[in-house]
C-alpha cells in the first residue's frame, strides 16, 4: 500500500517536473524558436522526457532515478539556452553536437 501511494506519488513529480522543463524551453524559444537546431535538441529532450515518464510507470527504473536523469535533463534544457542567448537565439553546429553527444549519454542511461 505505501509502495503504491509512493509510486503514485513519484509519477506525478515526474509529470511535473517533466512540465516545468517544457515551459522553460517554450519560455526560452521567444528569440528564435524555428531555428533548426535549437528545435532538434529541445524535441530530443521532450522525447527523453517522455521516455523516463514511461520507464517510471513501467516500473522499469526507480522514481529516485527518474529524478536524477530529469536533473540532468534540465541541466541540459539550461545549457542550451545559455548557448542560444550569447549568439541571438541560435545554436551554432559545434554546439549542437556537443549537446547532441550530451543528449546520446543520457539517452543510454534510460531504459
Amino acid at each position: 500500500m505505501v509502495y503504491s501511494n509512493f509510486r503514485k506519488f513519484a509519477l506525478v513529480s515526474v509529470s511535473l517536473l517533466g512540465l516545468a522543463g517544457f515551459a522553460g524551453t517554450a519560455s526560452a524559444n521567444t528569440w528564435q524558436d524555428n531555428h533548426p537546431r535549437r528545435v532538434e535538441v529541445n524535441h530530443r529532450l521532450n522525447r527523453q522526457t517522455d521516455r523516463i515518464a514511461h520507464a517510471v510507470t513501467a516500473g522499469q527504473i526507480s522514481p529516485l532515478r527518474a529524478v536524477r536523469l530529469l536533473r540532468k535533463e534540465h541541466q541540459l534544457r539550461r545549457e542550451e539556452r545559455v548557448m542560444a542567448s550569447l549568439d541571438h537565439g541560435h545554436i551554432t553546429r559545434a554546439e549542437q553536437r556537443a549537446l547532441n553527444q550530451q543528449e546520446n549519454r543520457l539517452s543510454r542511461r534510460i531504459p
